[in-house]
């Protein structure tokens, strides 16, 4: 057998595969499953952040039926958009960004326990998931935006700074925002946040 499924303890009973941890035992699922809780936790935290700064400061909500059409339309082979507003519709386009978007904070959740040990999740600190939230701008900037029609950074939009600095505030792409009906760019985020530009 390549891997003993199986360990004796110290009665000689057999005992299925877990990890000992203090007098509490737990089963090699145990932290995958939190791991999971944990991205769509930090998921939900960061839906609920974007709300209040909709309601707040009035800046638009996420639309994921874009984020979704996105992903859609690269079963057509179709990876980069000029804009979304022209991108073709797809069936199912905002359930497809909602499972996108938590799929990804699932994604995440699994990171830091992959990076930091599985000990992180009993007793974790902000450090981990901030370097984690930074390293990963990586993603939106030069997978995201770019595959949405707004460049690299968001360097094809009216005011890249914001639509920067809307990313990483947790403000999330808005890809029908950015671009008018027209396709010429609206920045809806960067009126909003002027004063910042």
């Amino acid at each position: 057998m390549l891997f003993e499924l199986l360990e004796a303890n110290e009665s000689g009973r057999l005992l299925p595969p877990v990890a000992r941890k203090g007098k509490h035992m737990i089963s090699a699922a145990e932290p995958l499953f939190k791991a999971v809780l944990i991205g769509i936790g930090g998921t939900i935290f960061l839906d609920l952040w974007v709300l209040f700064m909709a309601r707040v400061i009035g800046l638009p909500a996420t639309d994921w039926a874009m984020v979704g059409r996105w992903f859609g339309n690269m079963s057509r082979g179709r990876f980069v958009q000029e804009t979304m507003t022209k991108a073709e519709p797809v069936k199912g386009e905002l359930a497809i960004g909602w499972t996108a978007h938590y799929a990804i904070g699932i994604g995440y959740g699994l990171l830091l326990p992959a990076f930091w040990g599985y000990d992180w999740i009993d007793r974790p600190t902000l450090l981990p998931p901030m370097i984690l939230v930074w390293v990963l701008l990586v993603a939106p900037y030069f997978m995201m935006m770019p595959g949405m029609g707004m460049g690299i950074a968001g360097s094809r939009t009216p005011k890249p700074s914001v639509t920067r600095l809307g990313s990483v505030m947790g403000i999330g792409l808005r890809p029908r925002h950015v671009c008018d009906r027209d396709g010429a760019g609206a920045d809806l985020v960067g009126r909003s946040l002027n004063r910042v530009d």
